[in-house]
C-alpha cells in the first residue's frame, strides 16, 4: 500500500501530515483525514529516533554545508552539465517498487534510472552510474537533488566524487527547487498507472 511505503521512506519518523505530503508528490490524490485513518488501520505510528540509534546509510558529516549549485536554474548549455534526481514509487503487476530517476537539464530526458525494492543509497548510487554510462559527463558537471538522506550520505558523495561530479542540494521543505525531477516523476507515474490499468488478457 502506498501509506506504507511513504511511511517507510520517513523510516517511521513522520507521521500522516507528512504522508499526506509525500502521497500527493507522487499524485495520489486523498484528504489528510484518510492518511490519518488508514495509518490508524495499519497501525502506523511515528516515533523520533532515539540519539543511539544506527543506521544503514550514513549522513554526511557536513551534509548541512552542501551547497545549492543552481539556485532554481534548472537549465543546461551542454547535455550532462546540470543533472537532477528523484525518487518516487510506481505501479508495477508486481506491486510498488521504488524508481530513482536522474535527468539531463538540457534534454529534459531520463539518462539514469534504477528500481528497487529499497530507497537506500545504493539505489540512486546505480541510477546516477547508468546516467554517467550513457551521457560523457563534461568537466565540473553538477548533480542535483532534495536533502533526502539517501542524497546526503557520505556513501552517495563518494560516488559523486568518483565521476567527478559536483554535488548540489535544494533548500529544506522548497519544491521548487527541484521542480523538473518532480514534474517528471508525475508523468512517470502517471505513465505507470496507465500501463498497469491496461493489462493485456490472456490470448485466445
Amino acid at each position: 500500500m502506498l501509506v506504507t511505503a511513504a511511511f517507510d521512506q520517513a523510516e517511521g519518523r513522520y507521521g500522516c501530515r507528512w504522508v499526506h505530503v509525500l502521497l500527493a508528490r507522487w499524485g495520489e490524490a486523498c484528504s489528510p483525514e484518510l492518511v490519518r485513518h488508514l495509518m490508524r488501520q495499519l497501525g502506523l505510528v511515528a516515533c523520533q529516533p532515539r540519539r543511539s540509534r544506527k543506521g544503514t546509510t550514513r549522513q554526511a558529516a557536513r551534509w548541512a554545508q552542501v551547497p545549492d549549485l543552481v539556485n532554481r536554474d534548472l537549465t543546461a548549455q551542454a547535455p550532462g552539465a546540470t543533472m537532477v534526481g528523484d525518487i518516487t514509487c510506481v505501479r508495477t503487476w508486481e506491486g510498488w517498487p521504488y524508481l530513482a530517476l536522474v535527468i539531463d537539464c538540457c534534454s529534459r530526458k531520463i539518462i539514469g534510472w534504477a528500481m528497487a525494492d529499497s530507497y537506500k543509497t545504493p539505489l540512486i548510487q546505480r541510477a546516477v552510474r547508468v546516467a554517467a554510462a550513457n551521457v560523457e559527463l563534461p568537466c565540473g558537471a553538477v548533480f542535483h537533488s532534495d536533502r533526502g538522506s539517501s542524497y546526503t550520505s557520505e556513501e552517495f558523495a563518494a560516488t559523486l566524487t568518483d565521476l567527478g561530479v559536483r554535488q548540489s542540494v535544494g533548500r529544506t521543505g522548497t519544491c521548487y527547487d527541484s521542480s523538473l525531477s518532480e514534474s517528471t516523476s508525475g508523468v512517470v507515474k502517471s505513465s505507470s498507472s496507465t500501463v498497469r490499468s491496461t493489462r493485456p488478457g490472456p490470448m485466445r
